[in-house]
């Protein structure tokens, strides 16, 4: 039976070995990591990856690549934002809970579990907000031609 003193310094050694394991399959998996997106290209993948039909014309990163704008020729709208250690797209069809704030763009979608996420959009800004507005103009004229 080992002594005491062997005992204080195994359990504590055995226990750093477990945490820098722990650490390093965490590392692999990709937890944790800080998920930007970092060009165009990517945010265009992200967004036909959700929706295969979607040929986005126009792409705005935010500043520090929290999330994206893409935007379509037929007047859809994706957002995409970073949702833990992933990116997750959401088609807008409406304009309710976007808020312009200077450069800065608020969405707070009524969608259960979407968290709020401002961009950060520049100069950009101030053109999405005024062809966010008329989100709800094209649902309804795509809407009237289905009935």
């Amino acid at each position: 039976m080992p002594g005491p003193l062997v005992l204080a310094v195994l359990v504590p050694l055995g226990s750093l070995v477990a945490i820098v394991a722990l650490s390093l399959l965490a590392r692999s998996l990709g937890l944790g990591a800080d998920v930007r997106l970092r060009d165009p290209n990517e945010a265009r993948a992200l967004a036909q990856a959700a929706d295969c039909a979607f040929r986005p014309t126009a792409i705005s990163l935010d500043r520090a690549g929290l999330g994206a704008l893409l935007a379509d020729d037929g007047g859809q709208v994706i957002l995409l934002r970073r949702h833990g250690a992933r990116f997750v797209a959401r088609l807008l069809t409406s304009h309710q809970g976007i808020q312009l704030e200077r450069q800065f763009l608020r969405f707070a979608l009524p969608e259960p579990g979407f968290e709020p996420i401002t961009l950060d959009l520049g100069a950009e800004a101030q053109h999405w907000a005024a062809s966010l507005r008329r989100l709800g103009d094209h649902a309804g004229a795509r809407n009237e031609g289905l009935a």
